[in-house]
This record gives structure tokens, C-alpha cells and sequence, in this order.
């Protein structure tokens, strides 16, 4: 037990090409400074947001956790420097916000006797998550359906994903009015998203009113293939690729729906956070039907459409655009009260803390 502090290494990729970086940040900022020393290991100082982070304050190591497995005669060797990277710092607890099946990173906590937890970011499960899992003292799930892949596991409790409400907060910005229906979706462009579910919804409706904006990186070939998509249909100048954007705020304001349209296969959605952030800004929205998205829109399962089924989607984007403007309103608050209520900062850092004190054995 600690006399003093308790001190936490948070471990994450990178802070460039995933949503929970900005998941991390916030927790972080928001843990009690008097009672948790605090630091981050990434491998890498690349992206703007990185620059954000450095701004925290607490001491950030570029240093990768983990290593690869194979040999497994020599693994030792390659898990000594890790262990002893966390018996130096003296780390009661090392929380992995890894989004990969590695377990190297467990195995040299444990090997130096450190508290090793991890947050389920994902889904998917093999053998790997399997040896991850078992060497875990703790898993911190972020949907209803996680806890499946590991039934006998004691040590886990689901704590999902939390943001700042005041932050995504739409009374910051302006509501324009026009003549168009504005939808908006965000995402890392990579297939398992779904992109062309949405592009052909918006082109079955065959409605010149209404725009479409795609926010994140698509300088890839799944982004240049629904670039091309759009062009064959026609669309290019109703569907605009705008890029990563730091601030996706300004955008999401101003739209009049927000379309998460992921794929019923691979990875799938472990706790979109750009859903989130949508619902927190107070516009209606509209999700596939696969794990993660149902778990944030599970008590709004009008709002929900066939994965993969364009025409599904087109039928739920006409009801949210027959609305009258009070009623898109009215929807995007009970939204917004929703994701305070459920979803909001404060809950999600109060059981953090609760879970750390209990995890060294301090009052």
C-alpha cells in the first residue's frame, strides 16, 4: 500500500490515430492531483494532439511497452528493459489503454509484481486477449457486451467511456440556418466504417438538398475508393472529404444529423466516442445496428438501421429530415441530457479513482 500518492502510468499507442487519446487526456486532467502521480508512455510524439497533452503537465515517455512475442526462448530478454523501465518509476499501477491483444506488457508488470489493468477498447477476442485477460489484474470493459468474453473473470467492471459535456457543448457555437439538410459523419476512413452504406443512402434519396460531410484522414485507399465512389454516382459536389480536423465541434454544430454507418464485421465498436461527441453537441443521430453503437443508443432504438442496409438508412435519414426544425431540436437535447447523465466526465473519473484506491488497498 502506499504511504503517499498513487502513482499510474497511463500506456497508449500514440495520441495521433485514435479517439481514446482524447478519452486518456481527459482522465488524466481529471483525476485528483493531491492523491495520483500521474504519467503517460506512448511511442511516439507525433500529431497535434500530442502538443495538448504535453500541456498536462505530468512526464510523458516515448517508450514502447511491449514487445513482440516470438522467440519465445529469448522473450525474457526483450521484457527485462520494460520491467525494469516500471520497477524504476516505481508505478503502483500500470493502466494500458493498448487497443491491441499484446500481453507482453502484462507479463513484465507482473513479473516485477506491478498492478497491471487494461480498458477493453475493442471487440474481437482470440487466444491472445485470452493470456492478456488472465494476466490482468483488472479489466475495465466500456460496453454491455464485453463482459462475454470473459465470464469467469472476477476482476472486471463496466465503466463506459466518458467526456467533457461542457466542452461538447452546443451552446458554444452558433446554429446557422439554410436551405440544405447537412448531414456530418467522423471517422478513421478504413473499411469496417462504412462510408459507401452512407454516400448510397444519400444518393438513393436522389434530394440536391441535402450535403454531406465526411470528416477524417482519407489520404488512404479506402478513402481514395469513396472518393471515386462519389464521383461515379454523381456526387461530388453534394459530398465533401474535409479531412482529420482537431476541433470536429464547429462542424458537428452546425449539421442537422450525425450518421455513425459502421459494418457489421471485423472489429466492429467497442464505444465510438465520435457518437458521443455528436450526441453531446445536441444533434439528432443515426447508427448501425452492431455492439457499441447499440450500447450508447440502447434506450434511442428508433435512431438505429440495418447495418450495411443503405436503404434502411435512407428511410431513417427522411424521418429525421421530414422533422420540423423544434423537433430535431427537441431530439438532440434529450440526446445531449442522455449523454450527461450516462456518459458525463465526472462519473466516469469518480470510478476510476474508486477502482485505483481499491486496486492498492488504500482507504
Amino acid at each position: 500500500m502506499p504511504t503517499k500518492k498513487i502513482k499510474i502510468l497511463y500506456t497508449i499507442p500514440n495520441f495521433d490515430t485514435a479517439g481514446s487519446g482524447k478519452v486518456v487526456y481527459d482522465l488524466v486532467n481529471g483525476l485528483d492531483k493531491t492523491k495520483f502521480d500521474i504519467e503517460i508512455a506512448c511511442t511516439h510524439d507525433r500529431g497535434d494532439f500530442f502538443k495538448t497533452v504535453e500541456k498536462l503537465g505530468c512526464p510523458i515517455h516515448i517508450f514502447d511497452t511491449k514487445t513482440v512475442y516470438r522467440p519465445y526462448y529469448s522473450l525474457w530478454s526483450r521484457l527485462k528493459p520494460i520491467s525494469r523501465f516500471y520497477k524504476k518509476n516505481g508505478y503502483h499501477i500500470i493502466h494500458s489503454w493498448q487497443w491491441s491483444n499484446d500481453w507482453t506488457e502484462a507479463l513484465a508488470a507482473r513479473l516485477v509484481g506491478k498492478k497491471w489493468i487494461y480498458t477493453k477498447k475493442a471487440m474481437g477476442f482470440n487466444k491472445h486477449w485470452k493470456i492478456k485477460s488472465v494476466l490482468a489484474n483488472f479489466i475495465i470493459t466500456i460496453n454491455d457486451e464485453m463482459k462475454a468474453y470473459f465470464p469467469r473473470k472476477k476482476s472486471q467492471k463496466l465503466i463506459p467511456l466518458g467526456i467533457d459535456t461542457a466542452y461538447y457543448n452546443p451552446e458554444l457555437f452558433e446554429k446557422q440556418s439554410n436551405d440544405f439538410f447537412d448531414i456530418i459523419t467522423v471517422a478513421n476512413l478504413v473499411p469496417v466504417k462504412g462510408i459507401e452504406v452512407l454516400i448510397k443512402a444519400v444518393h438513393h434519396l436522389n434530394d440536391q438538398r441535402i450535403r454531406l460531410s465526411i470528416l477524417g484522414d482519407h489520404a488512404n485507399a479506402y478513402g481514395t475508393k469513396m472518393q471515386e465512389l462519389c464521383e461515379s454516382l454523381n456526387m461530388s459536389g453534394q459530398v465533401r472529404f474535409l479531412g482529420k480536423q482537431m476541433d470536429v465541434r464547429p462542424y458537428v454544430a452546425k449539421s442537422n444529423l450525425y450518421v455513425i454507418p459502421t459494418l457489421d464485421e471485423g472489429r466492429k465498436e467497442g464505444m465510438p466516442m465520435a457518437l458521443v461527441e455528436a450526441m453531446s453537441m445536441g444533434i439528432p443521430i443515426l447508427g448501425s445496428e452492431v455492439t457499441g453503437i447499440k450500447f450508447v443508443l440502447k434506450d434511442f432504438k428508433e435512431l438505429l438501421f440495418r447495418a450495411g442496409d443503405y436503404k434502411s438508412l435512407a428511410d431513417k435519414i427522411t424521418s429525421i429530415q421530414k422533422m420540423t426544425a423544434v423537433e430535431r431540436q427537441v431530439l438532440g437535447a434529450n440526446l445531449r441530457s442522455y449523454c450527461i447523465d450516462n456518459f458525463g466526465m465526472e462519473k466516469f473519473i469518480s470510478a476510476h479513482e474508486a477502482l485505483y484506491f481499491n486496486l492498492v488497498g488504500s482507504n
